[in-house]
């Protein structure tokens, strides 16, 4: 019998945000989540730069955006927000976990969408939250 735990994604891993945090600094579940006004039962996170720099992007806040490169501390899964729902499979490599997630890095020089990509972002996701359809799976 195998005891070997399937390992969804090999990283490396990125969070996307607006926070400003530390080397070492401890990435947890139970704190307001960066796009809805609710704590969050997990913290979220991926493995490809693109999706990384939306959540950076997409954050509410008016501080500076910052990518994080990540090590998960404990089990993760799939995010189901985007995962089959808007994406069959998970080309995003978009993941989330009840564990922390330890910051190992800043990613210091990378490439915003541009602005037009980002309104467009941000009018599609507000379409989607006035027809009752941008609820998180939490």
């Amino acid at each position: 019998m195998n005891n070997n735990k399937v390992v969804l994604d090999q990283g490396p891993f990125f969070h996307g945000t607006k926070a400003e945090l530390k080397i070492g600094d401890l990435l947890e579940p139970q704190h307001l989540s960066n796009y809805q006004d609710k704590k969050s039962n997990h913290i979220y996170f991926t493995a490809t730069l693109d999706a990384a720099k939306w959540g950076a992007e997409l954050a509410s806040s008016s501080s500076k955006e910052r990518i994080y490169i990540v090590e998960p501390l404990g089990e993760f899964e799939n995010d189901p927000n985007l995962t089959d729902k808007r994406f069959p499979g998970n080309p995003t490599r978009s993941y989330r976990s009840k564990s922390p997630l330890k910051i190992i890095a800043e990613l210091r020089a990378w490439e915003r969408h541009t602005d037009e990509e980002i309104d467009h972002m941000v009018t599609s996701l507000k379409k989607l939250s006035e027809q009752g359809n941008a609820v998180m799976e939490d």
